[in-house]
């Protein structure tokens, strides 16, 4: 099952895939290349010091902002589809896919959100944001979510979520980098689920045909 990563910063998460992967706990799932929207992104380094095709794909600001996202999703569709993957991963993509590529790819992307989803998703929440919110709200515990990826932002069902105790005295930095630790088993716990379950499909709807 080939397996096509989305990145947008350093690639921890993006690691944790490949060590899996040589490791043999994703089952079968192969990632054959890893793309980037930010040009200097480290995961790019990562993937390629690993042997695998990287791309960069970056918005195109020339762009009105309503046309921005669906352009760059149909840029990843035809590389998605040159790759014959069977399997996206956004893993701290920080672009929102839309258009084509959900209903090519229809149960077939899953993202990591930084939040135990339903709660603090949507729109203007990642990084941050989210951690900053969970604070001011006074929840006693936080954590993230592995969801499929449907029309909405941090809208598809859940997966994979790993709880963390929100402590006396937590910053949105102390508490993003105990969450953090989580991400990468349950990137990896949903991506080996993922792979099994699309294996099972009939050989004729393992990939999207393009």
């Amino acid at each position: 099952m080939k397996i096509v990563v989305l990145v947008s910063g350093g690639g921890t998460n993006l690691q944790a895939l490949m060590d899996a992967e040589k490791a043999g706990a994703l089952h079968g799932g192969v990632i054959g290349a890893v793309i980037s929207d930010r040009p200097g992104a480290y995961a790019l380094e990562r993937g390629g010091a690993a042997g695998i095709r990287t791309y960069i794909e970056t918005p195109d600001k020339t762009l009105p902002r309503k046309d921005r996202r669906r352009d760059l999703s149909d840029r990843i569709l035809r590389i998605a589809g040159k790759e014959g993957a069977g399997l996206i991963i956004l893993a701290g993509f920080l672009s929102i896919l839309e258009g084509d590529i959900i209903t090519a790819y229809a149960n077939r992307i899953i993202n990591i959100h930084p939040s135990l989803l339903p709660k603090y998703g949507g729109q203007g929440m990642y990084g941050g944001q989210v951690h900053r919110a969970v604070l001011a709200a006074g929840e006693i515990e936080s954590g993230c979510t592995v969801h499929l990826v449907d029309a909405g932002t941090d809208t598809g069902p859940a997966l994979i979520q790993k709880k963390v105790p929100v402590l006396p005295g937590d910053t949105p930095e102390s508490l993003a980098e105990r969450i953090h630790g989580q991400e990468h088993a349950a990137l990896v716990e949903a991506a080996a689920l993922m792979v099994k379950r699309l294996m099972k499909q009939p050989i004729s709807n393992r990939t999207t045909g393009f």
